[in-house]
């Protein structure tokens, strides 16, 4: 932070704004609280405008609010910065949190350089994400929708011996069933029409993501995604959606940290330690990593679907996706088979390796790295 600038500390709520401003030469901070509202957020702006001294800037944790403070102040012309919450520099001995105090705290930091800023998505990048995350949202309630149902038949001595659940003929068994009592029916009726206007609720959701997926600015970038083997179109989309702007990483490692998959770690000295994975970061991609991580256990092929999927695409993405299949395969079964890894375990380490392909198949295009190279 340069010397100078005025420092605003913002401890947001949905009701109302903490605010703490440091302005330089001043012997402490200047506090007030304001409402969370649009007219009062353009008050607030004159008000820093007018009373500070050098550039203001602002700060505010992550969290409930989201980015719509940031937009809004950055309307007025003053800079405001979203930080991460986990990344704030915390005194063990203090035991004492009001809101006045972190106001006071972020704007003491913010002046001190210690905050680290997260990367706001677009209100369109964000608008796409949050359609990812309502049909994961739709996918755990599927889940869940299901288990009520097969746990009220398993308590009623009903259980399907025929096959796996939720194929044509498990579906056809279950709207086949009756019981005695006239309760025991009402229940059963009740549960199995939410699972299936779950699945419906589903369906539209990737409907709609695939929608957006055929179109500008994602076509492109899902098309080279959809090589991978284990990358399909709501996979890359969604992980398009959950990094947004992906030139940020400028190298595979720093994505890999991002997501947490890179293991904990506590040297000193000569003692060296390291743990299990960070988790850090974004744990919807790094979930989905992970899911298409496991399709590397298997021998190295392209299916008629992959080879569908890769119809159109630049030679040099398939190649890549070609050499991705036979490292990660070839990784899985040294970890695995060869040192006697736990298959989640080697897996997770697949996953890790798999984030170096994707960073390599969108970063290192010749277009991406002309707009890299400009920024």
């Amino acid at each position: 932070m340069k010397k100078g600038n005025t420092c605003v500390g913002l401890d947001v709520h949905k009701k109302d704004i903490a605010v703490a401003m440091l302005v330089p030469g001043s012997s402490g901070a200047v506090e007030w609280r304001v409402a969370n509202e649009a007219a009062a957020v353009r008050r607030l702006a004159k008000k820093l405008g007018r009373e500070a001294r050098g550039e203001v800037v602002c700060a505010y944790e992550a969290g409930a609010c989201g980015y719509a403070l940031q937009r809004q102040l950055q309307g007025h012309g003053i800079v405001c910065q979203v930080v991460a919450p986990s990344l704030i520099p915390r005194k063990p001995g203090v035991h004492i949190k009001t809101d006045r105090r972190d106001a006071k705290k972020l704007a003491e930091m913010l002046r001190a350089g210690l905050l680290t800023e997260v990367h706001p998505p677009t209100p369109e990048e964000e608008a796409i994400r949050d359609l990812c995350r309502c049909r994961e949202d739709a996918r755990h309630d599927v889940l869940r929708a299901r288990h009520r149902l097969l746990k009220m038949l398993l308590r009623q001595g009903v259980v399907f011996t025929e096959g796996r659940h939720w194929t044509h003929r498990h579906r056809a068994w279950l709207r086949s069933l009756s019981f005695e009592h006239e309760a025991s029916q009402a229940v059963f009726v009740d549960y199995l029409l939410t699972v299936e206007m779950m699945e419906e609720r589903k369906r539209g959701l990737e409907e709609k993501l695939l929608e957006f997926a055929q179109a500008e600015p994602y076509a492109e970038r899902v098309g080279w995604l959809r090589c991978f083997r284990g990358i399909d179109t709501i996979t890359a989309i969604t992980l398009l959606a959950e990094l947004h702007d992906f030139r940020r990483f400028t190298a595979p490692r720093q994505l890999m940290a991002y997501l947490g998959l890179v293991p904990r770690e506590h040297s000193s000295g000569d003692s060296t330690w390291r743990g299990g994975l960070t988790k850090a970061g974004n744990s919807h991609a790094r979930r989905l990593l992970v899911e298409a991580a496991w399709h590397y256990r298997l021998r190295p092929a392209v299916g008629t679907q992959l080879r569908l999927r890769r119809q159109g695409q630049p030679p040099h993405i398939i190649a890549l996706a070609d050499r991705a299949q036979l490292r990660l395969h070839r990784r899985w079964t040294r970890l695995a088979l060869g040192r006697g890894k736990p298959s989640p375990k080697a897996t997770v380490a697949v996953a890790r390796e798999l984030v170096g392909f994707v960073w390599a198949a969108l970063f290192l295009y010749p277009e991406e790295r002309k707009i890299a190279a400009a920024r």
